[in-house]
Order: structure tokens, then C-alpha cells, then sequence
């Protein structure tokens, strides 16, 4: 806690002030989480201050709150041209990104363990906080603004790709919210423009990209292995079916899935949650995609479950 407010003293998120008449404040909390490794240990214990974005009412403490992030096709095509070209890929994270945005006028009750604030005080915030709808919003377009600035192009077609050419050199960035890819013909700009960004930003340098998105990655003399078997093993652990004996095929044989097929499940939600982490799965198992697509067609039956069941068992 006192390291996540030190960091936000020093990134000067607020002032101090007395609540202007006719304005509201925002609450806060605190949320604690893990923050895992590659191979699933721990990497360090964090705490986030946050705010009660829920209580925001759209059209008075905001307007817009649309972000974009990298599309899959988008993601394909950037690690395939890495690879293809045999450039170095290289990984960034941006330490708490959510707080480099601006806001125009947004006043928070100062938050639990925050020594200094004056009796009647509230603070007045200068920059984003993780909570607030608009908060991803207002980081992509600061964090555009500056990779604008550095000579970037943005695709017209992919807001999350930029691209910068100067002579014969070309480098290539993709924005996942606060995750950064890099690759190009030259290591020197790359670093460049790494440096330029954690110079703004404050930016963790992870090395070339072992872990993105779920994704696990290995260059070699081949070329780039991409790997979802952590993000499987999780799955397989969430439902406690790490065990459970193998099945040979993607779908039970003669297993017809219909709407309204008998007995509807009791919680469809958690049904409906499974089919939406598998259809990540696609991203590196295209065989899977048809049964998936399948799948979450139908999410009211038992007999769909038993077809997602057997689904999850395959050898495929």
C-alpha cells in the first residue's frame, strides 16, 4: 500500500483542496492481488488503489469510455512478421498505465492508510485512477499522443498498431492496454524508442516476449513456437479436471446439439463462461475452432455440457 502511494505522489495523480460547491466525490478501496510468473509462480504480492467507478453516472462524471485493444488477426500478423524476418521481439510493461491519463475534473475521498489530508479535504485528481469507466480510455489516448510525437504512425485499420520508417530502417509497436510488443529491422531505434517511453511512463523492460496474452512463446533457429498449455492447464485446474481420462475426439460420435434439448443446466452463466475461455483457445489450435463455434451455440442444456465435457477431455 505505502508503495502504491508513493507512486502516486510521485506521478502527482492529486492535490488537495476543498470540495467545490455543487461537486461530488468518488470513493476508494483497496484491491489486493498476485501478480503470477510465466510458470505460474508467484512473482510478487501487489495492492491497487482503485476507485468506485460504479457510482460514476454517464453524462456527468463522464462522457466516453471506449479504449481499443489489439485484435487476434492483429497479434497473428505482428508475431508472424517477427518471426518470418528473424527480428528481435521484445516485451514492455507499463507500471501502472491507468495512471499517466488526464481527467478534466474529478474529485476522490481520500483513500484509507493516506497520511496528509487536511479535515473537510478531498482530492482533486489530476490524472487517471485504476476504477474509473473512463481510465483505459484516457491512457490509450495519452500514450497515443506521445508514440505520435516520437514519429509513429498509427494504422488506420488497427489503432492499437504503430509503425515508424526512416530510411531503411522500420519498427513496429502493439498496444495490449499497458502491454507492449516491439520488433523491427533495428535493435538500436528499438531501444530507442523503448527508452523514450520509459523515460515518460516508467516502463518495465520484460526482455524478448516469453508470455503474452496466455500466450507462450519460443524463438529458435525455426522460427516462433506459440504455446496456450498454461492457459489450458489453468482451465483444466479451475474445473478440477486435471485428471480426468482422455477422450479421443473432439465430440461424443452421434451427438446432435439442438436448442431446446432436455433438462436445462441450473447455472448457464458458468456453462457460458467455459465456452468463452476456450474459444480463446483457437488462437493457436484452428482444429478446435468448428467445435467451439459449436458449442457456443448452445448453452442451456445439460446435454450441451456433456458436449463441452467431452470436448475439454479430447487428445486434440
Amino acid at each position: 500500500m505505502e508503495q502504491e502511494l508513493q507512486t502516486i505522489d510521485a506521478n502527482k495523480t492529486w492535490i488537495l483542496t476543498s470540495l467545490p460547491l455543487g461537486k461530488r466525490t468518488i470513493g476508494s478501496r483497496w484491491v489486493y492481488k498476485l501478480k503470477p510468473k510465466p510458470d505460474g509462480s508467484i512473482d510478487r504480492f501487489k495492492a491497487r488503489l482503485v476507485t468506485k467507478g460504479y457510482n460514476q453516472i454517464e453524462g456527468v462524471d463522464y462522457f466516453d469510455s471506449f479504449s481499443p485493444v489489439a485484435k487476434s488477426v492483429t497479434v497473428h500478423i505482428f508475431l508472424a512478421l517477427a518471426a518470418s524476418k528473424s527480428w528481435p521481439l521484445f516485451q514492455l510493461d507499463v507500471n501502472n498505465a491507468f495512471l499517466h491519463g488526464f481527467l478534466d475534473e474529478e474529485y476522490m475521498d481520500p483513500p484509507y492508510g493516506f497520511v496528509g489530508a487536511k479535515p473537510g479535504h478531498v482530492c482533486k485528481l489530476q490524472k487517471s485512477l485504476y476504477g474509473f469507466k473512463q481510465a483505459s480510455r484516457q491512457w490509450n489516448l495519452e500514450l497515443t499522443t506521445k508514440l505520435l510525437e516520437f514519429g509513429f504512425q498509427q494504422s488506420s485499420h488497427e489503432h492499437c498498431l504503430f509503425i515508424k520508417r526512416s530510411n531503411s530502417t522500420f519498427i513496429a509497436l502493439l498496444v495490449y492496454v499497458d502491454d507492449i510488443l516491439l520488433t523491427g529491422n533495428s535493435e538500436d531505434v528499438l531501444h530507442s524508442a523503448r527508452n523514450y517511453l520509459d523515460r515518460l511512463f516508467i516502463v518495465k523492460d520484460l526482455g524478448p516476449v516469453k508470455y503474452f496474452l496466455g500466450l507462450e512463446l519460443a524463438r529458435s533457429s525455426h522460427g516462433l513456437h506459440i504455446s496456450q498449455h498454461k492457459y489450458l492447464q489453468d482451465i483444466l485446474a479451475d474445473t478440477s479436471t486435471l485428471d480426468a481420462k482422455s477422450a479421443l475426439t473432439l465430440f461424443p460420435s452421434g451427438l446432435k446439439l439442438v436448442s431446446n434439448n432436455g433438462s436445462l443446466l441450473p447455472d448457464p452463466g458458468k456453462y457460458r463462461h467455459l465456452v468463452g475461455r476456450f474459444l480463446y483457445l483457437g488462437f493457436t489450435c484452428p482444429d478446435m475452432s468448428f467445435a467451439i463455434q459449436q458449442l457456443r451455440q448452445f448453452l442451456r442444456c445439460l446435454v450441451h455440457l456433456t458436449g463441452m465435457l467431452h470436448f475439454m477431455f479430447s487428445d486434440t
